[in-house]
This record gives C-alpha cells, sequence and structure tokens, in this order.
C-alpha cells in the first residue's frame, strides 16, 4: 500500500487537488454572493447542471469555448432572476423556492440532453480547454481555474472597500437601514442573485468544458450542496471560502488515490465517506462561531418596520 507521505510529495496530487477544487471556488463564491444580501439560494445544484449542459452544448453546435461559459453563465442568470423574482419581489420561502430551481433546471437540462441526442447511448464529446502554458504555479491547470482564483481576491475586494459591496452588505444586514440610505434593497438583492447565479452556472461548465469533454447525467454529484456548506465553513468571507473548496477537495483527491492503494478488503464506500466526514468535522467545529448575515432568509417588503 502506498504510503500517505508518497501520495502527498507526488505533484499530480496537488495538480488533481486545485482542478477538483475550482467548480467548488465558483459555486461557492455565488452562493456567497446571493447570501451576503440576504437571499438563501438552494437552486445551485440545478444551476451547475444547467451550466454544464449549455456550455457543453454551446461548444458540441460548433461556437467557441468561451462562448459556451458565457451561455452557461446566462442560463444561470436566468434561473436567478426567477429565484430573484420569487423570494425577492414576491417574497415566497428562499427554501422552497431554491429546491423548486434545483428540480426545474436539473428537468429541463436532462430533457434537452434527451430531445437534441435522442438515440445516443454513449455523451458526445467536444474539444475541453487545454492546460495553460508557461505557468508552473498552475500546470496543467485551464484558464478557468485561473479565473477562478483571481476571482477571489476581485470578491473580497468588491465586498469590502466598494461602495457597491458595503451597499450589498447592508441590504443583507439591515435592509430597513440601508433603505433609509437610499439603497434600492430590491434592485440590490436581485442583482447580487442574479450574478452569484451566473457564478453558479459558470462552475457548472467546468465540468464539461474543462475536467471532461462530455456531458453526463448526474455529473455534479452533489457539489452544488457541499458549496452551500462551505460558505457557513467561510463565515461568508471569499478567502476562507477558497480555503474550505481547496480543503475539500484535498479530501476528495486523496480518497481516490487511497481508493487506488489501498488493501482490497477495505470496502471502496469507505474512502467515498472521506472527504465528506472530514468536511462535516470541519464545519461543526467552525460553524459554532461563524457571523452569518443578520438579514439571510428575511423577506423584505419596502416601508415595513
Amino acid at each position: 500500500m502506498t504510503d500517505l507521505p508518497d501520495i502527498l510529495a507526488n505533484p499530480a496530487f496537488w495538480i488533481a487537488t486545485l482542478r477538483m477544487a475550482t467548480p467548488l471556488i465558483l459555486g461557492t463564491l455565488g452562493v456567497l454572493l446571493c447570501e451576503r444580501a440576504g437571499v438563501l439560494h438552494l437552486g445551485i445544484e440545478g444551476i451547475m447542471v444547467a451550466g454544464a449542459f449549455t456550455g457543453w452544448l454551446t461548444v458540441h453546435a460548433g461556437h467557441g469555448l468561451w462562448s459556451g461559459v458565457l451561455v452557461a453563465a446566462l442560463s444561470g442568470a436566468v434561473f436567478g432572476l426567477l429565484h430573484a423574482g420569487l423570494t425577492v419581489g414576491l417574497a415566497l420561502s428562499q427554501h422552497v423556492s431554491g429546491l423548486g430551481i434545483t428540480l426545474l433546471a436539473t428537468a429541463l437540462s436532462y430533457y434537452g440532453y434527451r430531445v437534441h441526442f435522442p438515440r445516443v447511448s454513449t455523451p458526445p464529446t467536444i474539444e475541453p480547454f487545454a492546460p495553460m502554458q508557461g505557468l508552473p504555479i498552475l500546470a496543467a491547470q485551464t484558464p478557468l481555474t485561473l479565473f477562478a482564483l483571481l476571482l477571489v481576491p476581485l470578491l473580497a475586494w468588491l465586498l469590502m472597500r466598494t461602495p457597491l459591496g458595503l451597499a450589498l452588505r447592508m441590504v443583507g444586514e439591515n435592509p430597513q437601514a440601508a433603505e433609509g440610505q437610499g439603497i434600492p434593497v430590491a434592485a440590490t438583492r436581485t442583482a447580487a442573485v442574479v450574478a452569484g447565479s451566473a457564478l453558479m452556472g459558470v462552475a457548472g461548465s467546468f465540468l464539461t468544458l474543462s475536467a471532461f469533454n462530455a456531458f453526463f447525467f448526474n455529473m455534479v454529484n452533489g457539489r452544488g450542496w457541499i458549496c452551500v456548506a462551505l460558505v457557513v465553513f467561510a463565515s461568508w468571507r471569499p478567502g476562507k471560502a477558497l480555503l474550505g473548496a481547496l480543503l475539500f477537495a484535498f479530501f476528495d483527491a486523496l480518497q481516490l488515490r487511497l481508493q487506488q492503494a489501498g488493501d482490497a478488503w477495505l470496502p471502496y464506500q469507505l474512502y467515498l465517506m472521506l472527504p465528506y466526514l472530514l468536511s462535516i468535522l470541519a464545519l461543526v467545529l467552525v460553524a459554532r462561531k461563524a457571523a452569518y448575515p443578520q438579514a439571510l432568509m428575511q423577506p423584505y417588503r419596502r416601508g415595513e418596520r
């Protein structure tokens, strides 16, 4: 059996960790942006499926890879606008709306796949993003990974150092006070949900345009729910969100290596459980001290006190 130090000393392990963390980084930042504005978004799982499908279908139809990423972002934004209309405009349950978005987006994606490929047993493939050259730290990574890493400090700066970020945080903490300062609460929350949902769509597109070269059912495989948990782990801070995504990806990559090197008598289910168990433990230890946005999940109607 391969020793743990041998696994950790292998550069391929760390390359795989960063690659597996990329959709988690993008998805977690998307959820964080929504929740900073006070809107819980449980539609991420379905939006990632829709982003994966629409991005891949765009490239399969003959368009460029970046066009696929853009279409995936637009599909996420459309579902985000629907979620915002239900939760911000109509003040409906954010839990119910988010779960409904997940079911709707997933069902539409699977239906669209069956309509376009009714008699295909093996998913058609595309030419995905090629690894970047000349960047030793990001060796074997694609441009979407670089985009995700650059987005972390950019979002942190936007939230903490700009008037727009202050307004967004204010509507998530005290919308009444924000309204008193002339900040349009509904418009700010809607914009945050749409932008966050677009990032979720890009997170899904990474799976079909970078990690793999085809779309298949269940490929998101719960990553959206992990992103929701990682936001809590990160205490709604982009830097800690990056750390949480890398931590989960580390455990996930580790269980794959352990499966390959483990003894045959160990059930593979134990290895599959490892990243989730360790992540739950880390979440429990951190979440008790997490300072969540005070107006999270609280509908707001203008003029109410």
